[in-house]
């Protein structure tokens, strides 16, 4: 069974040459051009992966985003027209697992696709789970717990904090980071591992503004603070 993927995108001329790439790939494609028909689709259809669009009429991207990632984990893709710093980092904060800046070509979004299923579906670590204080990250189910309470991360979260607390204490750059979260297939700007760091802290810190779980090495990267986690 091909892959579903749903593009959003108000404009028909790039909505239509973005389905023709996708189907020419192999995959199934559903489209809609408003954010409310996006959402519609995404509740009564199966999906793999949303490719959306920020500016769109009615509930724009970045707000269809955050419902989607409110109830599902599925990658999603934003498209941004204006190319600027605040559509990607606010993308990236409401759970967005990557970014095209338009005008793009549909060789390269095919690949960002393709790219984005592949980390999706990588079979987990079967390794036991590690916890750190009153976190426990559990990378068979791929869910982190505090006091039994789930807290909600996005595919790209979890692979930063279980890939920090299973190395205590060591520095990882931004680039190791990266490289491990797309498998060899990291395209774009490393400062968006900051937006996911920022973003991971304000949900599993007990202090965001004074973080001691994540810690920032200056010049360097990020490091697993503390006592670290236990297996």
């Amino acid at each position: 069974m091909a892959d579903r993927i749903l593009v959003v995108e108000d404009e028909q001329s790039i909505r239509t040459i973005v389905e023709y790439a996708l189907r020419e790939a192999g995959f199934q494609v559903l489209t809609a051009a408003r954010g409310d028909e996006a959402l519609d689709v995404v509740e009564r259809e199966p999906v793999d992966l949303v490719v959306l669009d920020i500016m769109l009429p009615g509930l724009d991207g970045l707000e269809v985003c955050k419902r989607i990632r409110a109830e599902r984990t599925i990658p999603i893709i934003m498209l941004s027209a204006r190319g600027e710093e605040l559509d990607k980092v606010l993308g990236l904060e409401l759970g967005a697992d990557d970014y095209v800046t338009k005008p793009f070509s549909p060789r390269e979004l095919v690949s960002r696709v393709k790219a984005n299923l592949r980390r999706a579906r990588l079979e987990p670590d079967r390794s036991a789970p590690l916890r750190a204080g009153d976190l426990e990250i559990d990378s068979v189910s791929r869910t982190v717990t505090r006091d039994d309470r789930e807290i909600p991360l996005t595919y790209s979260e979890f692979e930063i904090l279980h890939k920090l607390a299973g190395s205590p204490r060591r520095v990882f750059t931004r680039e190791e980071l990266m490289n491990h979260l797309w498998k060899g297939d990291f395209f774009g700007d490393l400062r968006s591992v900051d937006v996911h760091v920022r973003h991971l802290r304000q949900k599993v810190e007990h202090d965001p503004s004074a973080p001691q779980l994540i810690r920032t090495v200056r010049g360097v990267g990020y490091a697993f603070g503390g006592d670290g986690p236990q297996g």
